[in-house]
Formats: C-alpha cells, sequence, structure tokens
C-alpha cells in the first residue's frame, strides 16, 4: 500500500466545493473518477480543509491510499489528461502511511481578492470581488492586527458551525495593495487589494466574514478598532456580511516533519 500526497490547483467557480456532496459536481468527486479511471481502483481523497462552492484553490493538498504501481513522476500527467481544464494536479509525493492532508498540517493560507477600480477586471472577474466604490483602504489594513492571535472566533463563523470549539490562532493577517492597474485619467480607480490570513485552522465562513466586515470598515460604518469589539462579543451579528465566495482562494498549506524534505518546501515556495 502507498501514501501518495497531490497538489491541486482549481477553479471552482462551476463547482459545489471541495468535498463531495449528495447533489454532486465537487472537486473531490472529479480527482476520485479520474484516479479509478487510472487505477481501477474505488479511492477516497482525503484533502487538507474543504472550500465552499465557488470558492478556488493553488495550494489544495490530498493524499490517498492506492495499490498501483505507476511511477510517482507519471501520476500529475496522466491524471491532467483526464481531468477538466479548471483543475491542474501540479505535484506528487510519496509520503509514509501516517500522513494525512489534514491532521499533519500546521499552517493554512487564504488570499482574498478585491477589485477596487471602476470597471471590474474581465479576465479575472471569476477570482476577483468587484467594488467600485470608494474604500478607505488604510482603516482597512489597520484593523487587520486585532485577529492576530489566539481568539474565540463565533462572530466570524457561520451560525450553521457544527464545531465543538470556535477557538482559532491567527499568524498572520495582512494587505497587498497593487495600484498597478489604475487608470491615470480614472481618478475612481483604486486598484487590486489582496488579504492574505494565516492560521492554524479556520472555521466556515470565516475568512469570507472577516473580508465582509473589513469592507464595512472601508466603507466608513465602522471603525477599525471595532474588529477587537467584535471578536470579543462571540456574536455572528456582531460582525459583517459573509463576501462572495469568488473573491476567496486557498493559497498555501504547510506541513513539518513528514513533509519537511519534499512537500512543504515546494508549498512554501507558493507565497
Amino acid at each position: 500500500m502507498r501514501n501518495i500526497c497531490m497538489r491541486v490547483n482549481y477553479d471552482g467557480t462551476d463547482y459545489f466545493g471541495f468535498q463531495t456532496q449528495p447533489i454532486g459536481n465537487t472537486i473531490q468527486d472529479v480527482i476520485e473518477k479520474s484516479i479509478k479511471y487510472l487505477t481501477g481502483e474505488e479511492i477516497k481523497i482525503h484533502a487538507s480543509g474543504r472550500t465552499d462552492a465557488g470558492v478556488h484553490a493553488r495550494g489544495q493538498v490530498f493524499h490517498f491510499h492506492t495499490e498501483s504501481k505507476i511511477p510517482l513522476e507519471r501520476w500529475c500527467m496522466a491524471l491532467n489528461t483526464r481531468l477538466p481544464d479548471d483543475i491542474l494536479i501540479t505535484d506528487a509525493y510519496e509520503v509514509p502511511l501516517s500522513f494525512h492532508s489534514r491532521r499533519s498540517a500546521k499552517r493554512k493560507t487564504y488570499r482574498y481578492t478585491i477589485n477596487a477600480n471602476q470597471f471590474a477586471d474581465l479576465f479575472n472577474r471569476r477570482i476577483q470581488l468587484h467594488h467600485p466604490g470608494k474604500l478607505d483602504i488604510k482603516a482597512m489594513n489597520e484593523s487587520l492586527p486585532y485577529l492576530l492571535g489566539t481568539h474565540d472566533f463565533t462572530s466570524f463563523a457561520s451560525r450553521h458551525s457544527t464545531k465543538d470549539s470556535h477557538v482559532r490562532t491567527l499568524y498572520e493577517a495582512r494587505m497587498d495593495h497593487d495600484t498597478s492597474m489604475c487608470r491615470v485619467d480614472h481618478p475612481r480607480d483604486q486598484g487590486i487589494i489582496h488579504i492574505y490570513l494565516t492560521g492554524n485552522g479556520f472555521l466556515q465562513h470565516m475568512v469570507r466574514i472577516i473580508i465582509g466586515t473589513l469592507l464595512e470598515i472601508g466603507e466608513g460604518k465602522r471603525q477599525p478598532e471595532d474588529m477587537k469589539h467584535i471578536l470579543a462579543a462571540q456574536d455572528r451579528s456582531a460582525a459583517g456580511p459573509t463576501a462572495v465566495s469568488k473573491g476567496l482562494m486557498l493559497w498555501n498549506v504547510e506541513y513539518e516533519n513528514l513533509l519537511k524534505k519534499t512537500c512543504d518546501n515546494v508549498l512554501r515556495s507558493s507565497i
């Protein structure tokens, strides 16, 4: 028995998330069917975490057990020829049987992208939230440090969350503001905003609710220091709305020990 670990990128626009659903059409379903076609085995893959409908990934990691003797270097090409154009396997590793994509993960990073220009980007509209209204980007950036550390993130969790604990740790919360796409003759253009959140784990809708709250701060409806009061409330109604899914991307997953010499080095290089 072999334990194969892979890294996959996908445009989640046309899927109902990563994890298998009764209604079908998920990333997991498509990959498992491709593996079955390739090996003849009924394989169940295990991912580093689930992503919701419409969410994308460039750093999703999954593993599966197989008796196939296909050489490691052939897995990516063999699967990619059987996968649709919006799903791409980029790396494959053979790891110890004890490795688990979710339980072995140490840190995850999500990126959310906001297009704050007057007009949407035709070619990136599937992976960006378009917000043409004026934003106080400085205030948004000033609110991010309040999220750092270990907190009860109930205020930023879906009301449908089934987790026993909503305590999570955020190691990094940063913003990259790219104004290179602003047009000189369009003063309403504010550029592209990328927000990166790195933590030991995330709750359902957690990143998207944080983004919805940041947008309210940017719109002047809240102040940066309100973020700490929202956290302390431990009440979903205290936070802002849930931002649309298309701007969210699972950016990176980091591991230690088991993948130190292989997978981890590649995954870290993606940031």
